[in-house]
């Protein structure tokens, strides 16, 4: 097979986001990637804005964790398959299938119930490249061998912040 076919399943890999293996679905009637992540946090100002996030890249290995931040792009609203709408952040990050690499914008949604934890969509498969519905795994393969050493990481504890609305700021009980 040609390197510039994929197959309905490919291998790749994330280097920006530490993400050495995950099986992404190649999927031509979504329109945008997304990628699984949890505990989703924007941070930055407005002029720089970040996001950090939690990503389990094994599907039903919930212990392998990798936790990672990207620049914010957008936040967009995104109608998922089943017909729902939600508000989500973008990231564009580079993203490796077989010996190609190139950048692509990819939506953070918490796809923990899904067998794909990776869903690449139309607008991130290049022009030059086919997806051949009938094959599977036509790049290089990866493995979740990958995983075995990864050191433990915790993600950075913020303090719990609270605001305070009160039509009387002055009140002995709105004091700290």
């Amino acid at each position: 097979m040609s390197q510039d076919t994929l197959g309905w399943e490919e291998w790749a890999s994330f280097p920006k986001l530490g993400v050495p293996a995950i099986i992404a679905k190649i999927d031509t009637g979504a329109r945008t990637s997304a990628l699984h992540a949890f505990a989703i946090e924007p941070f930055g100002s407005e002029a720089k804005p970040f996001v950090r996030f939690g990503i389990h890249p094994v599907p039903d290995r919930p212990d392998i964790e990798i936790f990672c931040s990207a620049k914010l792009v957008d936040r967009r609203e995104i109608t998922s398959s089943n017909g729902e709408s939600e508000l989500r952040y973008v990231i564009e990050t580079p993203v490796i299938i077989g010996d190609r690499e190139w950048p692509i914008e990819v939506t953070l949604s918490n796809r923990e119930n899904l067998q794909y934890r990776m869903l690449l969509g139309r607008t991130a498969i290049k022009e030059d490249m086919i997806v051949d519905p009938n094959q599977s795994f036509l790049q290089d393969e990866l493995s979740y061998d990958h995983y075995k050493n990864l050191k433990k990481t915790k993600p950075v504890e913020r303090p719990l912040r609270l605001g305070l609305l009160t039509r009387e700021p002055e009140n002995y009980s709105s004091h700290r």
